[in-house]
C-alpha cells in the first residue's frame, strides 16, 4: 500500500482464533475484503508483553504485516470483571493457562466462576481494540475501541459464540452472548461496534468504498 487511495482487498488477520475469524469475515466479506489468517502464511503469534489492549493489538498488527508484506488487522480483546479489579483483562485468553498448561475456554470459564463465588457484583464488560496497519511501519495506524456491558452468570447458556460468551449475560437481551443469533451478536458486540468505527475511518481514508449499515 503506497497511496491512501489504494483500496484494501487482502488483509492478514493477526490471529489464529477461529471464532474471531468467523466474526470478522462475516463483517468484511461484503466489502470485498478477503481476510487471510496469519496461520495459513506460517506466521507465528506475536509476543504480547504489554500492559494495554492497544499496545498488544498494535504489536500483533505490525508483526503480521512485517512477515506477510500485506496490510494487517489485529485485535486485542478481553473480558473485564468489576469485582476482580478488571481481571482477567489482557490475560483473558490465557487466564487459566498457568494452572492447566494450555489455553482452554472451559478452564478459563471455570476459573472465572470460582473467582466470583460469593460476589454479589457481577458487572462485567468485553473490550475490543482493533488496529489496522497498511504496512508494518505504518506511521498512522487506524485504531478503534469499543466496550460491551453485561453480567457474569454461574451456569453456561447457549451454543453460539466462543470464549466467555456462555457466561456473559445481557440484561437488555435477556440472554447470554452465546444465545444470540450470530448476526445479532455481530451488531451488538464489542468487536462489531469497534469494527464499524474502524470502517468509518477506512472510508474516510478511501481504503474502502462501502460501509456497514
Amino acid at each position: 500500500m503506497t497511496e491512501a487511495q489504494d483500496s484494501l482487498t487482502s488483509v492478514v488477520l493477526a490471529s489464529g482464533n477461529a471464532g474471531k475469524l468467523r466474526e470478522f469475515d462475516a463483517l468484511l466479506a461484503p466489502l470485498g475484503v478477503t481476510l487471510i489468517p496469519q496461520g495459513t502464511l506460517a506466521i507465528p503469534d506475536a509476543p504480547e508483553p504489554h500492559l494495554t489492549f492497544l499496545e498488544n493489538a498494535l504489536a500483533k498488527a505490525r508483526h503480521a504485516s512485517l512477515l506477510s508484506g500485506l496490510p494487517a488487522l489485529a485485535d486485542d480483546s478481553g473480558l473485564c470483571v468489576a469485582a476482580l479489579n478488571a481481571a482477567p483483562g489482557i490475560h483473558s485468553a490465557r487466564y487459566a493457562e498457568a494452572e492447566h498448561g494450555s489455553r482452554s475456554d472451559a478452564a478459563n470459564n471455570q476459573k472465572l466462576v470460582r473467582a466470583l463465588q460469593g460476589q454479589s457484583n457481577r458487572r462485567a464488560w468485553y473490550v475490543a481494540v482493533l488496529v489496522l496497519v497498511t504496512r508494518h511501519d505504518d506511521p498512522q495506524p487506524i485504531v478503534a475501541e469499543a466496550n460491551w456491558f453485561g453480567e457474569i452468570v454461574d451456569q453456561p447458556r447457549g451454543a453460539h459464540g466462543f470464549g466467555y460468551d456462555p457466561y456473559f449475560f445481557l440484561p437488555e437481551q435477556g440472554c447470554t452472548a452465546a444465545e444470540l443469533d450470530p448476526s445479532l451478536k455481530n451488531t451488538l458486540s464489542h468487536r462489531g461496534q469497534a469494527l464499524r468505527q474502524l470502517l468509518k475511518q477506512l472510508a474516510a481514508r478511501q481504503l474502502v468504498t462501502a460501509s456497514l449499515p
